[in-house]
């Protein structure tokens, strides 16, 4: 009787750790709030932000999910051009004046102004209702360590390009998402991968210019693009670099 105890208490401890272990473990949702902590966390939630990118002007302004994104730009004739975005419309204007235009072209400039605001928030954008995240690795990069989390989007709310996949690469430490890639099938298709530098934080919002590496063809596994990247063998395509940043 006396040995079945003691075996039955060892299998219990051993039980124990394995399920102790198990919920050590970090997954990709509590990598992604960790990192989302570190960027801003509920400051999030109470945006305001500006700035210029590309000889544009671009406004985002968030309170508790309701957004309101805005593009100005000044047209070869001279005349302001002003779309906003919100979560359910879309309203173009020139010079002051609202202008109708057709669906397509709706869709288009939403998604191209949905694209710069997604960017510039990351890694909020990560938990949006859309999203789905895979933790499906680790790697090192420029001798750091590096959680890999693949994101897909469904249909529904996952926007014009939901099929696009993404992979980020958040550090083990300090939670910084260093370097993200995607694909896309769009115009032909491509593959990107882009590196953060000049990072900074104002108002208690990190945010990041990147530099723009990639390829313009679908045949390389986003898994393999950190490997290819420490080897010099991904092509710098661009710098993306926001200015005249003033985060309220």
């Amino acid at each position: 009787m006396r040995n079945i105890l003691e075996k039955s208490g060892i299998l219990t401890i051993l039980a124990l750790l394995v399920f102790i272990n198990h919920a050590c473990k970090p997954t990709a949702q509590s990598i992604v709030d960790e990192c989302i902590e570190v960027y801003g966390g509920k400051k999030y939630d109470d945006l305001d932000v500006a700035f210029d990118f590309r000889n544009m002007h671009y406004t985002i302004k968030n309170i508790n999910g309701k957004y309101t994104y805005t593009r100005i730009q000044i047209d070869s004739s001279g005349h302001k051009i002003e779309d906003v975005v919100t979560n359910d419309s879309f309203e173009r204007k020139i010079d002051g004046v609202k202008t109708s235009v057709p669906d397509s072209m709706a869709t288009k400039y939403t998604s191209s102004v949905n694209s710069v605001a997604y960017f510039f928030l990351l890694p909020k954008p990560l938990n949006d209702p859309a999203v789905s995240k895979e933790l499906v690795g680790t790697s090192k990069i420029k001798g750091k360590e590096y959680d890999k989390i693949k994101v897909k989007f469904s249909e529904e709310g996952g926007g014009k390009d939901h099929q696009d996949v993404f992979m980020y690469w958040i550090e083990k430490k300090s939670k910084s998402m260093d370097y993200f890639a995607y694909s896309y099938e769009t115009n032909g298709g491509g593959i990107r991968f882009r590196e953060a530098f000049n990072q900074k934080t104002q108002n208690g919002i990190k945010y990041s210019d990147y530099r723009n590496y990639g390829f313009e063809d679908l045949n390389t596994k986003l898994e393999n693009l950190d490997v290819l990247f420490g080897q010099n063998k991904i092509p710098l395509k661009s710098e993306i670099i926001n200015l005249n940043v003033i985060i309220k």
